[in-house]
């Protein structure tokens, strides 16, 4: 049986890489993809995902619309980083157009989707998790219906890369992860930036990646280039906690929920979301003393199978 993905994304160019693995993997069936304001504004991560799904040849996979922008939070955006457009500034004249997506709005979709097939849908979120927090609070039932719940954000170590102690997408909308992360009491799994950046890949390998003659390769090629300088400028290598290579951080988490044994070390921790501090507003917390008395815990990653990772990629572009 195909494992049922349910993607939440708010469409750069690590989200691109990461839904495209998805998309390569014949074990995976992608019941649809939710859309969310964060690396860009809304209307150009919904362009982006049908752009990506279009070079995979796969516009058959449902699209949805979502919150354009996070619940309480100011909204910020990472145009430095992915492009003013979230893919490298790297405009595609044939798009497709955006009477493609759904009628059904992302948290409503969520929701009937995870009903529809309770027990069987693992819920991957690399965006803001404001899509999660509005279809908890439509039905507070339905996270126990999920199988899983992978996401990509927080930190572990007070490291920030958007503020001085948060990670983007818990940064961005602080309200929306500290409900999902008190909500969603099924099996999560969350992969941090420290820990993203600690297992990053060598450049020389991306390198090899995008000789691909391929048109997706071409594609990932052309969306990349700006995000590619930027990572490897001087200032970044600065940020990064440790290692120097090509850390695609979304990709972490979609290899986690498409492999179970990709994930090799880990902590059982619970964890929250720091809502008032002046400095560590939007940081993870891991209440290591059981002080939070809250009864789920989540599974941090610290270390994976970088090897399954490699052929993970080197699949997605073939």
């Amino acid at each position: 049986m195909k494992k049922k993905l349910i993607l939440d994304m708010d469409t750069g160019v690590d989200d691109a890489q990461a839904l495209m693995v998805a998309i390569a993997d014949p074990g995976v069936e992608i019941l649809g993809i939710t859309c969310c304001n964060g690396n860009t504004p809304l209307e150009n991560v919904l362009k982006n995902t049908l752009r990506v799904l279009k070079v995979c040849n796969r516009l058959d996979i449902p699209v949805y619309r979502g919150c354009s922008t996070p619940l309480l939070a100011r909204q910020q955006h990472a145009g430095d980083f992915h492009g003013k457009d979230g893919l490298g500034d790297a405009p595609d004249p044939d798009a497709p157009g955006l009477e493609l997506l759904q009628k059904r709005k992302a948290a409503k979709a969520i929701v009937k989707m995870v009903n529809e097939n309770a027990g069987e849908v693992t819920l991957v979120a690399t965006a803001p998790l404001t899509n999660l927090a509005v279809a908890v609070q439509l039905d507070p039932d339905f996270p126990k219906k999920l199988k899983a719940l992978y996401i990509m954000g927080g930190n572990t170590e007070s490291r920030g890369n958007t503020t001085v102690c948060g990670e983007f997408n818990f940064a961005s909308d602080p309200e929306a992860a500290y409900i999902v992360l008190d909500r969603y009491t099924c099996p999560t799994y969350i992969a941090p930036w420290e820990f993203t950046c600690r297992n990053s890949l060598p450049w020389s390998f991306f390198d090899q990646l995008l000789a691909h003659d391929t048109e997706k390769a071409r594609f990932m090629k052309k969306i990349s280039c700006l995000w590619m300088t930027k990572a490897q400028s001087a200032d970044y290598q600065k940020e990064i906690t440790e290692g120097k290579g090509f850390n695609s951080c979304d990709t972490y988490a979609m290899a986690a929920a498409i492999d179970d044994t990709f994930i090799t070390e880990s902590d059982e921790v619970a964890v929250s979301v720091e809502l008032q501090g002046t400095n560590t507003r939007g940081m993870m917390v891991l209440d290591y003393m059981d002080l939070l008395k809250k009864e789920h815990k989540a599974t941090v990653m610290k270390k994976v199978d970088l090897e399954k990772f490699k052929q993970m990629f080197m699949n997605s572009l073939k």
